[in-house]
């Protein structure tokens, strides 16, 4: 039998040979790992749809942010779940509100990992959804003041990085306005510029008690067919003056990833969603899959298509294998 004369498979004959050639690394700084944020003291409650995840008070994040630190991921993600909900969601930019109180415990005590906080309404709205309702409809304009209060009221207890994950029209140019206005001139914003409607949502919903009392977020998060759309979204947010840019969720738009890496040149963010995470944990419980070398087939898919940094809860046992 003739065969071709280059054999792909001599480079495949050990690992050292696989080593030398591969194309896509994942490090340990290509993770941002997310936390959900409580008041309390000594408080971590198990998310159930989410084994391995929690609610936390602040003493229980800085121990975490101290591992996750000492594994060498650079940055944390916080998310608030407060005490009590009102339909403007004063307490995502009360002053002492839940994010606000945990970001300064984190800084005092873990000065040396980027804290970046999500600036959304979701959790701190009683009807759930990311905006100021009028009706049943979703008032983009006067929700976007109460972004900008809550991205400031981050930046002021310490916030290294604000992320606004709403899909308003204009945030990031309101946000971007209000920081510089008020000295917070180096503060980036990560945009959730392509945030699509997904059901892959489901278990941070259930961490982040932010599921929605009436209808669904389909008119300001994206439609899950539309690619171009994503460009657009990443387009408009470069030019209000977004920092990095992130698809959300991961997986299910790897093409998206690909699309907005090819198409821009600021760094790209994914985020590797709860739905994610909670399909993988529950197949290796019941013994259907390797649940460690599905994880880092998956991280590395992320990589490979594309994103600068990923956003993932399997961070902590991402990072340990890799160290090992």
């Amino acid at each position: 039998m003739l065969f071709p004369d280059y054999r792909p498979r001599r480079l495949r004959q050990n690992d050292a040979f696989r080593r030398l050639i591969r194309e896509t690394v994942l490090t340990v700084n290509d993770l941002i790992i997310p936390l959900f944020a409580i008041d309390g003291k000594d408080i971590k409650n198990p998310v159930e749809s989410m084994p391995g995840q929690y609610q936390m008070s602040a003493d229980h994040l800085v121990k975490t942010a101290k591992r996750a630190r000492d594994l060498g991921i650079p940055a944390l993600m916080v998310f608030g779940i407060p005490d009590k909900k009102d339909p403007l969601g004063t307490a995502a930019y009360a002053k002492n509100g839940i994010v606000q109180k945990a970001v300064k415990e984190l800084k005092n005590m873990v000065s040396d990992i980027v804290i970046i906080t999500d600036v959304c309404l979701c959790q701190y709205t009683d009807h759930g959804h990311c905006g100021v309702v009028d009706g049943h409809t979703i008032d983009n304009d006067a929700t976007l003041d109460l972004l900008a209060r809550t991205a400031l009221s981050h930046a002021s207890a310490g916030a290294d990085m604000v992320a606004p994950s709403d899909m308003m029209d204009g945030r990031v140019s309101e946000i971007r306005e209000a920081l510089d206005d008020n000295g917070f001139v180096n503060t980036p914003i990560m945009s959730y510029a392509a945030k699509y409607c997904s059901s892959y949502y489901g278990p941070f919903r259930d961490a982040a008690e932010s599921a929605p009392q009436f209808g669904d977020r389909r008119t300001y998060q994206m439609d899950p067919p539309n690619a171009l759309e994503a460009i657009r979204e990443a387009t408009l947010d470069i030019e209000e003056g977004a920092d990095i840019i992130m698809v959300k969720p991961a997986l299910p738009y790897l093409d998206v990833i690909n699309r907005i890496r090819e198409e821009i040149d600021l760094p790209v963010a994914a985020y590797n969603v709860s739905g994610e995470y909670a399909m993988i944990k529950a197949a290796n419980k019941m013994g259907w899959l390797d649940g460690e070398k599905v994880m880092m087939e998956t991280l590395i898919a992320i990589k490979r298509a594309g994103a600068d940094m990923i956003l993932t809860y399997f961070a902590l046992e991402a990072a340990e294998v890799l160290k090992r």
